[in-house]
């Protein structure tokens, strides 16, 4: 791995149900190491694993994590970026996926959780949370002058994984093979589209 890519910490980002777990897997096949600790085990909607690390979650009481993640990947729900420290270099990869089919992937795995699914007006009131708040965090990453973002359409990589992977590997360095990105792309995950 070249000392550049060494030396800053890749966050995989977005919204839950964003694509996010897949692009770990993709990061993962080309090359780039991933901070995960496999406590959260794979299940009907997520199939190939969920790629978390718990530690993310208290990074404002704790970050002793992060000096091990620099020159590798790990996936944060965006709220959480707002807790990373200054002092470190991030490379942000933001999942983004047409909002309707976060909401309803949302709702079928609440749904096979056993916890109750909420009613159409719900639905409307999240959209337009999940908008503004996504507003708000653009217009703050474009202040940090530590990260760098490259959104990713969960649904055009879907649709033409080669470009986006290429596009990718540029953004993180260069050195990833995105052949094994593109092959880690399955269609068959695909289930919540409109």
């Amino acid at each position: 791995m070249p000392a550049e890519t060494e030396s800053f910490i890749t966050i995989v980002s977005g919204l839950p149900r964003s694509g996010t777990a897949m692009m770990m897997r993709m990061l993962e096949a080309g090359g780039l190491p991933v901070v995960v600790d496999n406590i959260r085990a794979a299940d009907e909607d997520n199939p190939a694993g969920y790629y978390e690390f718990e530690p993310v979650k208290q990074t404002s009481q704790n970050d002793s994590w992060l000096p091990a993640a620099v020159g590798s990947a790990v996936k944060m729900v965006y709220r959480l970026l707002y807790e990373l420290p200054p002092g470190y270099r991030y490379r942000v990869l933001f999942m983004q996926r047409k909002l309707e089919e976060v909401l309803v992937s949302q709702q079928k795995m609440l749904a096979r959780s056993g916890k109750a699914a909420s009613s159409a007006a719900s639905d409307e009131q999240m959209s337009r949370l999940f908008r503004a708040e996504l507003q708000k965090f653009a217009a703050w990453i474009s202040t940090s002058p530590e990260m760098r973002m490259l959104e990713v359409s969960y649904n055009e990589l879907l649709a033409a994984p080669q470009p986006i992977a290429q596009k990718i590997n540029d953004f993180l360095g260069g050195e990833l093979d995105t052949q094994a990105m593109v092959r880690v792309v399955d269609p068959a995950l695909y289930r919540n589209r409109l």
